[in-house]
């Protein structure tokens, strides 16, 4: 029997859950975390785990789940209203996102791995390449699907190397520097129909 999405009794038990896996996480790696630990530390049952998730990194997709959706609000901040012009510098909502992510970079980069693979990262490129694609198909911008897809894959592929190391950087220069790059690659799709 699959727990209801609706049912408030699975939405606590999968924070539970969530939350046990990252303070769990917060005293080793992934790696070494197990559904036992989990378990215990969650007040649940191994059964219930099992019920809610498939494995250990389904449940860490899921609870790291929040920095997708912080990475499409981030880079849509901006957006007050239709017609909303991009600025020429990053919302601090994006480096504030970064910062964020690296507090956590040990698990982020067990999830999420260089070059942007990994079940985070395609569960990130998933999620933003369609805010994208509605975004620009909402403006009336050309090239939607081509233009999203490169932005979803550049975002993921960069955050993915800066929290491996290979890219350089603090959280608010990586975010001004990313930020040209992504308007780069919406100026390339092409503006707006008119």
């Amino acid at each position: 029997m699959t727990p209801a999405a609706g049912d408030p009794r699975t939405a606590r038990t999968r924070a539970r859950l969530r939350e046990a896996l990252l303070a769990e996480c917060a005293d080793r790696p992934l790696a070494e975390v197990n559904v036992s630990a989990v378990v215990r530390r969650a007040g649940v049952g191994r059964a219930t785990f099992y019920l809610h998730y498939e494995d250990l990194t389904g449940l860490a997709v899921d609870a790291c789940a929040e920095v997708v959706h912080a990475a499409v609000d981030a880079l849509h901040a901006w957006q007050t209203g239709p017609g909303s012009v991009p600025p020429a510098r990053p919302p601090a909502a994006l480096a504030e996102f970064l910062a964020a992510t690296a507090h956590r970079g040990d698990l982020h980069r067990t999830l999420l791995l260089p070059g942007g693979s990994g079940p985070l990262g395609d569960r990130l490129h998933v999620e933003l390449r369609a805010r994208a694609h509605a975004e620009r198909e909402r403006a009336g911008a050309p090239h939607s699907e081509l233009v999203a897809s490169a932005v979803a894959g550049t975002f993921t592929a960069v955050l993915a190397d800066w929290l491996h190391g290979t890219v350089p950087g603090g959280p608010q220069q990586l975010a001004d520097r990313l930020w040209l790059l992504l308007m780069g690659l919406h100026r390339a799709g092409g503006a707006p129909v008119s």
